[in-house]
């Protein structure tokens, strides 16, 4: 009896796989878990009308640079970046911006400090 085609190959790769040594076998690999780091404030923001404002809480022990990115949706109308403002430990901070008519979309940075 002839075995098809498909069959015959699957065969033929099982038995070049069980024919290797186990170091050249793939296999799953116990990793130890990478350690998170902790940092980073956690924002809210909200968008009423054409003004924008955002608190960062930062529950870290290390200093958070945060910036408050405002995209405005008319294509006159200015978009802002604000200036770093220092989110110390256990600190919470107020940023705000706004455009000239609606909001596109509003977005914040962290910077390490």
């Amino acid at each position: 009896m002839r075995l098809p085609r498909s069959l015959a190959s699957a065969t033929a790769a099982l038995a070049l796989v069980l024919s290797l040594p186990y170091e050249a076998a793939p296999h799953a690999r116990v990793s130890r878990p990478v350690p998170v780091e902790l940092f980073g404030a956690e924002c809210r923001t909200t968008v009423a009308g054409s003004h924008v404002t955002a608190y960062c809480h930062n529950p870290y022990p290390e200093t958070d640079g945060v910036s408050l990115h405002v995209e405005c949706d008319r294509w006159w109308d200015l978009d802002t970046d604000s200036a770093p403002v220092d989110a110390r430990p256990a600190m919470t901070v107020r940023l705000t911006g706004r455009c000239w008519k609606e909001v596109r979309s509003v977005w914040i940075t962290h910077q390490k400090r």
